[in-house]
């Protein structure tokens, strides 16, 4: 039986506000509302489940409604919750602003709790973690908890991947320990905050990280596509060109697509056509998840995106 992925970080209510004209401030501005499962690691172990792949969710809930749905929605799309937290209180939430365009404006993270993912926690559950194919944390994670990640991956040798998020977040690593850190993803806002302040230019921080023990990072550069560098090489792939409906989740559904190519054996270049085709995806619908897809679909859209 196959290794699970296992994903450890937010799982939140997402409600969305479109605007339907340009935003104003200090005004009120129309809008219209969604509301859909979300929080980073939810994201990733719910659509990772949806292609097939078996997945474990360590995250918290509270004991209310919108946390029962949580649980419902991942468990029916095929996420194990056997390490699962359920606290006193609401769930968390993040309520996102979006432009006319789907880009974001502002959003804000409520209640999440995730301070309860503890080391200890994690080690009542450790024949589980000793399972993982993979492990990925969003860094809404402690400090604490990543650096008992990071150790124990390199003990037991399996992959751990760190999402920064985004900048308040990622913030917290600039002075942690990476080595033998798998994988980090942050975008052009994130990587100078993980960096010091000497690290002045991009090269300079993705050298420091690679420095800090970081065996891959892969810096993510919007519509200009992403790059993924190691110490002995870098590789450059393009973004798709389309018409963006919502920006929410689209990060999530890239590292989603490249934690697949991995556990498919695929190689670095094809494990970014993947990536960047799932983001492509997500980019076209309102919500996170592209639930219109199985492995076999997204596998066959990579050429529509990127022909031979």
């Amino acid at each position: 039986m196959p290794k699970p992925v296992i994903c450890i970080g937010a799982a939140l209510v997402d409600e969305l506000f479109h605007a339907t004209s340009e935003m104003l401030l200090a005004t009120t501005n129309d809008a219209t509302v969604t509301k859909t499962a979300g929080g980073v690691s939810r994201n990733i172990a719910q659509q990772l489940a949806l292609l097939g792949v078996p997945v474990q969710l360590i995250s918290v809930v509270g004991n209310d409604s919108d946390g029962d749905w949580l649980k419902k929605v991942s468990l029916d799309a095929g996420v194990k919750l056997d390490a699962m937290i359920t606290k006193e209180g609401l769930t968390g939430k993040y309520t996102g602003i979006l432009n006319v365009d789907g880009s974001l404006f502002s959003a804000f993270l409520t209640n999440a709790a995730i301070h309860l993912i503890t080391p200890e926690h994690l080690q009542n559950h450790i024949e589980l973690m000793r399972s993982a194919s993979y492990i990925l944390a969003d860094a809404n994670i402690s400090v604490d908890t990543a650096e008992w990640l990071m150790n124990f991956s390199n003990e037991n040798r399996i992959p751990f991947i760190l999402e920064p998020v985004s900048v308040p977040p990622a913030r917290k690593f600039r002075h942690v320990e990476l080595k033998g850190l798998f994988l980090i993803t942050p975008n052009e806002d994130e990587l100078p905050v993980m960096c010091s302040e000497q690290a002045s230019m991009t090269q300079m921080q993705i050298e420091e990280l690679l420095e800090r023990g970081v065996e891959q990072i892969w810096l993510h550069n919007g519509k200009m596509g992403s790059a993924l560098y190691k110490k002995e090489k870098a590789i450059t792939l393009h973004a798709p060109d389309i018409e963006v409906v919502d920006c929410t989740g689209a990060g999530d559904g890239s590292l989603t697509g490249f934690i697949l190519g991995k556990f498919l054996g695929k190689d670095d270049m094809d494990c970014l056509k993947l990536a960047h085709t799932l983001s492509a995806e997500i980019l076209q619908v309102n919500g996170a998840i592209a639930t219109h897809l199985n492995q076999e679909k997204l596998l066959s859209r990579i050429t529509n995106y990127y022909p031979s």
